[in-house]
C-alpha cells in the first residue's frame, strides 16, 4: 500500500504591511468623530465629533461649521479611492464602497432641516455625500482602468485626502475652543476624538505617500 508524500501546509495568507496601517488609520478617523471633542468641565459640555457641527451653529459660527462634518466625508472618499485597484468581481470590494457611502451618511443633515427656510445651509454636506457617492460608483467603473495605468494616482488622492481630513476640522476646533472657553470661563482643552481624527488621517497620508515614492522609484529604475 503506497503512501503519499505529505502535503505541505497552507500559507496563512496575511495583508500587507501598509494595509494594515490604512485599516488603522481609516479605523481611528471613524472611531474618533464618535469620541468626545469638545472635553467641556461639565457632562453637558461634552460633545462628540459627529455632534460638534451641530451645536457650534448656536455661536454664529457660519458655513465654517461645515469643516466639523468633513470627517465621514473624506473617509468614505478615502475607502472609496483604495478601492480603485481592487477586481470587481469580489464581493468585499463592493462592501468597501457601500460602507464608504453609509459612513458619508454621518453627514447628513436632518430632514426638517433640509426642507426648512434654511435649506441652502445644508445642500453643501448633501453635494459632498453625493460625491462620494459618485467616486464609489466611478471606483468600480474606471478605477481599476486608471490604477493599472496610473499606480500613483489612487495613493496621490488618499495623501491629499488625508491632509484635508487631518488639518480643516483641527484648525476649525482651534477656532472654536477658545471661544467656549471665554463663554464657560473654563478652559475646555482638546478631545481624544481630536487626536484620534487627525491622527488617523496623517497615519493615512503617511502610508500613502510611502506607496508614492515606492511607485516612483520603480519608475525611474524600469
Amino acid at each position: 500500500m503506497s503512501s503519499q508524500p505529505p502535503q505541505p501546509p497552507t500559507p496563512h495568507l496575511q495583508p500587507p504591511v501598509p494595509h494594515l496601517l490604512l485599516i488603522g488609520g481609516l479605523t481611528a478617523v471613524f472611531v474618533g468623530y464618535l469620541s468626545v471633542w469638545l472635553p467641556g468641565p461639565g457632562v453637558g459640555l461634552q460633545f462628540l465629533g459627529v455632534e460638534l457641527g451641530e451645536w457650534v451653529k448656536f455661536l454664529g459660527v457660519g458655513q465654517n461649521r461645515d469643516l466639523f462634518y468633513l470627517p465621514p466625508i473624506t473617509l468614505g472618499l478615502m475607502l472609496a479611492v483604495w478601492t480603485m485597484g481592487w477586481p470587481n468581481g469580489r464581493w468585499q470590494t463592493w462592501a468597501a464602497r457601500g460602507l464608504a457611502v453609509l459612513i458619508s451618511l454621518l453627514a447628513f443633515p436632518a430632514i426638517e432641516d433640509l426642507l426648512g427656510p434654511a435649506r441652502e445651509q445644508y445642500t453643501g454636506r448633501v453635494c459632498l455625500i453625493g460625491l462620494v457617492l459618485a467616486v464609489a460608483l466611478l471606483s468600480g467603473q474606471i478605477g481599476p482602468w486608471l490604477a493599472a495605468r496610473r499606480p500613483w494616482l489612487p495613493w496621490l488622492l488618499l495623501a491629499l485626502l488625508g491632509l484635508l481630513g487631518a488639518i480643516a476640522p483641527t484648525w476649525m476646533y482651534g477656532q472654536v475652543a477658545p471661544y467656549v472657553s471665554r463663554v464657560v470661563g473654563l478652559p475646555v482643552g482638546m478631545g481624544w476624538g481630536v487626536w484620534l481624527n487627525a491622527g488617523g488621517n496623517l497615519l493615512v497620508t503617511a502610508v500613502a505617500v510611502w506607496q508614492l515614492w515606492k511607485n516612483t522609484d520603480r519608475g525611474e529604475h524600469r
